[in-house]
């Protein structure tokens, strides 16, 4: 399936495929599973709530936005959104625990998901979260993502513990997501350095970047796009910073073919192409760069709702683009998505 372009509309369909979404209670999986380290959700008033750890540790705190699709079709509505692609907050993984548990939570995550996408069809679409703990586990969990719970993909982290993204116990994943058709979007997690850099909220503004970057990196380096070239794989905060290091890394790719040509010859610049990004940049230089390098087919408008590093109003810097021809700003508010999750626009008429 392809992208149809909706030319009947007043105004281009808009999907935003970056937004996190909460269970509205979640279970006690430390009592579950007799040990700790799980999230939990504390009610507070007007429909907040904390996530904090089963220790008792803070995590964060978050809006009715993050917990109940009313509230976030408020916002939908407010800046003509139509369609949101829901994903779990990435601290709910769980990748840390025994691969069985982490199933049991991504289940719940999932079926939570898929029971919210079906009370408002039109205005949602859902990813899951798998076990890649257990890349065995991880693709039954796909399989019953695609086809019982009609998700057109998945949500998984930019490593998983030891593992990175060109790890081979990895391939059967990219195998059945290339036999399912089944997007994947990246979400940096877990950051690198984080320990190390406790201030000024440096894991989320330096690290994460860093992390999308070593995530498309290993796919790359690993030849994880050559083996599975049919892969719809979507990095999100616009890629990270791999765009604006990217002449570095081909730089060491020449000079050093004997540490970073092991498992792939092909030059890291001819994968241009071969995956999006979202459209999170917030500067239009750098969003304008990210055009040039991957092409407007290959972003999507995506925002990070609900949370304040995110675009606050969705769609804001590509309708911004005065060099953007109207078909361009179409592409990139859905044209891209659509072809991404191999749906098609009638399905939200």
């Amino acid at each position: 399936m392809g992208s149809k372009e909706m030319t009947s509309q007043r105004r281009p369909l808009k999907i935003d495929i970056h937004n996190h979404i909460l269970p509205l209670k979640v279970p006690n999986f430390k009592e579950q599973f007799g040990y700790g380290g799980f999230i939990q959700l504390i009610p507070k008033e007007n429909g907040y709530a904390d996530m904090v750890c089963d220790d008792g540790r803070f995590f964060r705190a978050v809006e009715p936005n993050c917990l109940s699709l009313e509230a976030r079709l408020e916002d939908m509505e407010k800046y003509n959104v139509d369609v949101q692609v829901l994903s779990a907050v990435p601290v709910m993984f769980s990748e840390w625990a025994k691969p069985e548990h982490t199933l049991i939570v991504n289940q719940f995550l999932n079926d939570d998901i898929a029971e919210k996408v079906s009370k408002y069809p039109k205005k949602f679409i859902g990813l899951g979260t798998i076990p890649l703990n257990d890349p065995s586990l991880g693709c039954k969990e796909l399989e019953r993502c695609v086809k019982e719970l009609g998700l057109p993909g998945v949500q998984i982290g930019s490593h998983y513990g030891k593992l990175n993204l060109n790890d081979k116990s990895l391939f059967p994943f990219y195998e059945t997501a290339e036999k399912l058709g089944a997007a994947i979007l990246v979400h940096p997690w877990d950051m690198m350095g984080k320990d190390t850099m406790p201030d000024y909220w440096l894991p989320w503004l330096v690290g994460m970047p860093a992390e999308t970057t070593r995530a498309i990196c290993n796919m790359i380096f690993g030849g994880v796009f050559e083996k599975f070239p049919k892969l719809r794989v979507c990095f999100a905060h616009g890629g990270g910073s791999f765009a604006f290091t990217l002449g570095r890394i081909e730089h060491g790719f020449n000079v050093r073919p004997d540490l970073c040509q092991t498992d792939n010859k092909k030059n890291p610049r001819d994968y241009l192409g071969k995956f999006y990004v979202d459209s999170i940049n917030h500067d239009p230089k750098a969003f304008q760069y990210n055009i040039d390098l991957f092409g407007v087919d290959k972003i999507m408008l995506g925002t990070d709702y609900p949370f304040p590093l995110g675009e606050l109003e969705p769609g804001k810097l590509i309708e911004s683009m005065d060099n953007l021809s109207a078909s361009q700003k179409e592409r990139l508010l859905s044209g891209s998505a659509l072809e991404w999750l191999g749906l098609d626009a009638e399905r939200f008429i």
